[in-house]
């Protein structure tokens, strides 16, 4: 038995997104090809990087300096792409509160899509959650190494943090364990590494190594808004999904990827990135020149850690070399 994982980004649904989405008449965020594809696949999961409510206050502080909070109606854009979970462990969650995080939690709940990665103390932010489709079960942790100020506590609401420079701490890797003995697949999705940097840094190399050897299936990283390179069990960065950020000429943080991951309790079996292109507020595929682009970055990404890419059609595909060598250092 397969099944097919959809997986995105940062997704950014405040400011300007927000903005659109309060429109008496909102354009679409996102293209109906992107939806065909995300609506086709078994599971979606991506990184949800806002609170989404209309209640508490800003408090942005030095390095987060733009608070990031979507209308309850956001719910409906993700619902309608066939999201099943989201995680919320990443710098953003909280940048309206507790109370903006309860109504994050309690609005995707209440839309049928699983929250992961934040929560109302310490264990509650850490727990995973679990997906069933195809025939397989796929246990879902989530955890940031940004923000420790907004880490979870005893009696304290917040995302599940742990400091991945100093080391891959022991809980993370019996939580993994855990999950992956008592499911068919072990999915972590973890928002690491610095912004803006187009291939993962030592330490994130490192801790992904610590977690496919604790029992990770798949790794889907997020936080650079670049995609990196990628092996069979780790995706570095998948890049963003939807904002409403200025573009770097350079880096293009406007060109990303869609990820369809087809795994079995033996790990992935192929995977297929599909080049987007984010406008403001908008994502869609990416056209040829922009596909173009995005296929050479990948190929040249990826190429230091044995995976190879071949273009079909309007899909890039990957494959590796027999046998598993250490995921940050092939």
């Amino acid at each position: 038995m397969t099944l097919t994982i959809a997986l995105a980004g940062d997704a950014m649904l405040g400011c300007g997104v927000a903005e659109e989405l309060r429109r008496a008449r909102p354009r679409p965020l996102f293209s109906e090809r992107i939806r065909d594809l995300t609506t086709q696949a078994d599971l979606f999961v991506l990184n949800l990087e806002c609170a989404v409510s209309e209640r508490g206050t800003a408090a942005p502080v030095r390095g987060r300096p733009f608070p990031f909070r979507a209308p309850p109606a956001a719910t409906a854009v993700l619902t309608g792409l066939g999201v099943d979970a989201v995680s919320l462990a990443n710098d953003h969650t909280v940048d309206y509160g507790a109370e903006a995080l309860a109504d994050t939690r309690s609005l995707l709940t209440g839309a049928g899509i699983q929250p992961v990665g934040a929560g109302t103390d310490t264990d509650d932010a850490r727990d995973p959650v679990i997906l069933k489709a195809g025939g397989l079960t796929v246990g879902l942790l989530a955890v940031t190494d940004h923000a420790a100020d907004r880490a979870a506590g005893p009696g304290r609401p917040g995302v599940a943090h742990a400091d991945l420079r100093r080391g891959t701490p022991r809980w993370l890797t019996d939580r993994i364990g855990s999950v992956r003995h008592e499911t068919d697949i072990t999915l972590v999705s973890v928002h690491w590494g610095p912004t803006m940097v187009g291939r993962p840094v030592a330490y994130v190399r490192r801790a992904a190594d610590a977690f496919v050897d604790a029992g990770a299936t798949l790794v889907a990283g997020h936080s650079a808004h670049l995609f990196h390179g990628f092996t069979r069990h780790v995706l570095f960065d998948l890049g963003g999904f939807i904002d409403d950020y200025a573009t770097h000429p350079t880096l293009r943080n406007d060109l990303g990827l869609l990820w369809l991951v087809t795994l079995d309790a033996d790990g992935p079996q192929r995977t297929e990135a599909v080049p987007i292109a984010l406008d403001h507020a908008h994502t869609r595929l990416a056209d040829q020149a922009e596909y173009d682009w995005i296929a050479d970055r990948l190929t040249k990404a990826c190429a230091p850690l044995g995976t190879k890419v071949t273009r079909r059609d309007n899909s890039l595909i990957a494959s590796w070399p027999s046998g598993r060598s250490k995921e940050g250092t092939t």
